[in-house]
């Protein structure tokens, strides 16, 4: 499209929304280039939420096998290898970043596998050496597990090296109070390793409507799963004999096999030469854009995790989205609206989320009416599983316009999808009371609830 420049978009970072902006700008006409250090497909795909559904999956396994006898089967010796589900895992996720390249192939763009960095106006240099020009540059290196500076930490992995473990650590502490460390928490767990997440704050999932999280902290520590609250490292030290000394703040030294930090993700905006390119950070190290993903140079935008807005894949490809349509589409610019965004947390069992907690409606509303449906599912009960599930609805008093819907239920992440289409457009408690259940399932409490 431009004659001026080697390319209308060069992109740094090829992740889940690096790749949809590329992706979508080629086929809009534009002449794109891509540039990955690391490899194609990003967080998500390649050691982040695609790779750890699947060990949720296969972690699954291990409650279905005892609940599976009250059923009327009758199953053998059982035996885990945990060697061969990693194995299995990362050659599904070879196969996904197979297909994202192709993907990127298929549509023209030019892959650059090194890192690239902004070294003058319009200009990106290669770490080959080689230069180039663009009209648009698009940041989408996406964000890093956060280290916490403590003594030993670097004997500590993160979720990115939980992927590639030689052996299961017969017993773990995970720190950190998110997702990331509760999904981990579960997975291990079920494992058979000896799990326990020590939080230096006290509370889990700080973001999620209380009654979830209650809930969730309740079947974990049934489950086996210990916790240690508004505690912090002193020291992390090698032992002799394998594995690692651990000293909290409020308890002796313990012997563990592996230290685990899940305390949050930082933006990786260093060595791209920001600086020198005049953009604006915020105070985490966040690109600071508009509503637009422009930053406060004109030629220069940034999606996804980089900017710190919400750190989830979707919207990252949401924004990439409209990145692409906006600056190479024909017609009116594009934003994403950020607001009412559902989210899912794969735990065990799973939480999932769209709207305003009982707490934030409360203040932001002040009257509000809120439904619950508390129960144990069926296949629980056959199975002889004393574990309850909980749906809460919350609405406007006034209105009764569904402000908030939250869920921990096995499937929540399902059937969360939909309801958060009708939190979205903006649906009523009447409207749901008017819809014929589906029965006997356990999304039916969503409009069984009174």
């Amino acid at each position: 499209m431009s004659e001026q420049y080697d390319f209308d978009l060069f992109t740094i970072g090829a992740g889940s929304g690096g790749v949809r902006a590329s992706r979508v700008s080629a086929a809009h006409g534009a002449k794109v280039a891509i540039a990955e250090e690391f490899r194609v497909g990003g967080t998500c795909v390649i050691r982040g939420c695609v790779p750890k559904k699947m060990l949720v999956y296969g972690a699954h396994f291990a409650e279905d096998l005892e609940d599976c006898a009250n059923f009327g089967w009758e199953i053998g010796e059982r035996k885990f290898d945990w060697i061969k589900l990693r194995d299995n895992v990362l050659k599904d996720v070879d196969r996904l970043e197979g297909a994202y390249t192709d993907t990127l192939e298929n549509h023209d763009v030019t892959i650059f596998q090194e890192r690239a960095e902004i070294t003058g106006p319009h200009e990106i240099t290669l770490a080959s050496g080689k230069t180039v020009t663009a009209k648009y540059i698009l940041i989408a290196t996406g964000a890093r597990p956060q280290i916490p500076d403590i003594e030993g930490a670097e004997h500590a992995i993160t979720s990115n090296e939980a992927f590639h473990l030689d052996e299961l650590p017969k017993k773990i502490i995970i720190a950190g109070g998110g997702y990331i460390a509760n999904e981990f928490a579960g997975i291990f767990n079920e494992f058979g390793s000896k799990v326990c997440i020590v939080n230096r704050g006290d509370q889990l999932l700080r973001s999620y409507d209380e009654a979830l999280r209650e809930r969730l902290l309740l079947i974990s520590m049934k489950k086996g799963i210990d916790f240690k609250f508004n505690t912090s490292f002193e020291y992390i030290k090698p032992c002799d004999e394998g594995g690692f000394f651990v000293k909290l703040t409020d308890s002796e030294e313990e012997r563990v096999d592996q230290v685990m930090f899940a305390t949050g993700r930082v933006p990786n905006t260093e060595g791209l030469g920001l600086d020198k390119a005049g953009v604006e950070l915020g105070d985490k190290g966040e690109i600071k854009v508009d509503r637009f993903s422009k930053t406060n140079v004109d030629h220069i935008y940034a999606v996804g995790d980089v900017t710190d807005r919400v750190q989830l894949t979707p919207v990252a490809i949401r924004e990439g989205q409209a990145f692409a349509d906006s600056i190479f589409g024909k017609g009116d610019p594009v934003a994403v609206d950020h607001s009412c965004i559902a989210s899912a947390v794969f735990s065990h069992p799973p939480i999932a989320a769209v709207g305003m907690t009982e707490g934030e409606a409360k203040n932001k509303l002040g009257s509000v009416r809120v439904y619950l449906s508390d129960f144990r599912p069926m296949k629980n009960v056959l199975a002889g599983r004393d574990e309850r599930s909980l749906f809460k609805m919350v609405c406007d008093g006034d209105s009764g316009k569904i402000v908030g819907i939250h869920i921990i239920a096995p499937e929540a992440a399902e059937m969360m999808q939909a309801a958060a289409i009708a939190v979205k457009a903006g649906l009523t408690k009447a409207d749901f009371d008017a819809t014929t259940a589906i029965h006997p399932t356990m999304a039916e409490e969503l409009v069984l609830m009174r």
